[in-house]
């Protein structure tokens, strides 16, 4: 059997909670819907540090934000280990990258040399925009800036279904395509979209407090005809695998680099410790191997844990200098469960989870079934994520569970003992590294 082909397309800032297969009543995502009925069903993967660039880094390196150094936005990932594309080509894999990039550091709107890229050859990239609608890219080794011609998630797809049918006979091929929305501004998706959403008529979530309530709907209304849209693009994209033949021998992967809370909890954006911005979907197809019928993981996986385990399927060696977790033994039914809890961390809190006043770093653990979140003075939040799915009831010091609080404090512990993790001032990792902040703890960017 030969190597299968990797394709692998996720969204920016797309929680677990905002699809029909998750439960969303709100929200159309019938191409979802439909993978997730051929794929393995990740229901508790999580963004171990949930925002862009440190997400990002930890997918190509299975490393985590203290070992790679990308733990805040804007800085640059070096090129110090071997990365997935690199790891890939090393057993014969053509390397495409399409669409948001955000890793590179040296401006947003920068061309990003070859030596830059992380082993990726075919290139239709930019490093970061949210300008659906007007988004630039470079193509290939040309400084030249270009303009997609549409909705940018659209045209990235159209250039993606290129690829896969340029490829699909001489394969193996990685092709990662990562898309902008839906990422804030909300409210920029194509009209056909926005049309099918009213504000008024939505269904809040029960964590989210009255007095928020107008800008979870406006905003949510918004996010829901982005991911509307992404939804087609999953569409044509699957049925261009399936027009080119190549379902079968084609790994096929949809995931998000972190949630979004949407006023639940009163709180905005990601950053934050709450399933809705740590918990991410997560689907693998593999018919090769996997079948094509729904198989629900319930066992937490970790960012870094993504890398290894599509090496290990793709049947290419895991580098020495990757730290999560292969899983490709469980998913075959071959092991145990590896691994009973995520790891997630701010290791150095910036822009938005500053300039409210609870912006802190934390460390924490997310397990099967309960949350457990400490800043650097004292423990911070407990659930019981089974009893309490919207994490309403804090249990953080409450007698009854004390035992269970030392028990996730000890797992804890053993996590970031692990990582060499002291759990120091995020100040103390920006001076290590050496970055630049300015008052609102955020790395400056141009754009």
């Amino acid at each position: 059997m030969k190597n299968p082909n990797l394709i692998f397309v996720f969204a920016d800032q797309l929680r677990y909670q905002a699809l029909g297969f998750a439960g969303d009543p709100n929200v159309r995502t019938p191409y979802l819907d439909r993978l997730a009925e051929q794929s393995l069903n990740f229901t508790t993967a999580i963004s171990g540090c949930p925002v862009c660039s440190p997400a990002r880094a930890s997918i190509m390196t299975g490393q985590y934000p203290l070992t790679h150094g990308v733990f805040v936005n804007d800085v640059y990932l070096q090129n110090r280990t071997t990365s997935l594309a690199q790891a890939l080509k090393q057993v014969g894999y053509k390397t495409a990258y399409i669409g948001k990039w955000h890793l590179d550091g040296h401006g947003r709107s920068s061309y990003i040399p070859p030596d830059r890229r992380q082993g990726f050859d075919f290139w239709m990239a930019l490093e970061c925009t949210h300008r659906y609608n007007q988004s630039a890219y470079y193509a290939g080794n040309d400084p030249a800036k270009r303009i997609w011609g549409e909705y940018d998630a659209i045209a990235q797809t159209k250039q993606a279904q290129k690829v896969i049918r340029e490829n699909a006979e001489d394969g193996p091929f990685l092709l990662m395509l990562s898309w902008g929305p839906p990422h804030n501004p909300y409210q920029t998706a194509p009209e056909t979209y926005r049309r099918r959403y009213d504000p008024q008529k939505l269904s809040l979530r029960p964590n989210v407090p009255s007095q928020v309530e107008t800008q979870a709907r406006d905003d949510l209304a918004g996010y829901y005809a982005h991911v509307n849209a992404l939804d087609d693009c999953i569409g044509g994209l699957m049925k261009t695998i399936e027009e080119c033949g190549i379902e079968e021998e084609t790994i096929s992967v949809f995931w998000s680099d972190h949630g979004d809370m949407h006023g639940s909890q009163g709180q905005w954006r990601k950053q934050r410790p709450w399933d809705e911005s740590i918990r991410v979907p997560l689907l693998i197809r593999y018919p090769a191997i996997f079948g094509n019928q729904s198989r629900h993981i319930e066992v937490p996986i970790n960012t870094p844990d993504l890398m290894p385990t599509l090496l290990a399927l793709c049947g290419a060696p895991i580098p020495e200098t990757v730290e999560g977790i292969n899983y490709a033994p469980y998913l075959n039914r071959a092991t145990r469960p590896p691994a009973d809890a995520a790891l997630i961390a701010c290791y150095h809190p910036f822009g938005e989870f500053t300039r409210q006043s609870i912006g802190r770093e934390y460390r924490g653990i997310r397990t099967g079934r309960y949350t457990y979140v400490r800043d650097i003075e004292k423990p911070w939040l407990l659930y019981d994520n089974m009893n309490d799915p919207y994490q309403m009831n804090n249990l953080i010091n409450q007698t009854a569970f004390t035992a269970l609080q030392a028990e996730l404090e000890s797992k804890l512990n053993e996590l970031l003992n692990a990582q060499g993790d002291e759990f120091l001032p995020g100040d103390a990792y920006i001076r290590k590294w050496g970055y630049i902040t300015d008052e609102n703890g955020t790395v400056p960017y141009t754009e």
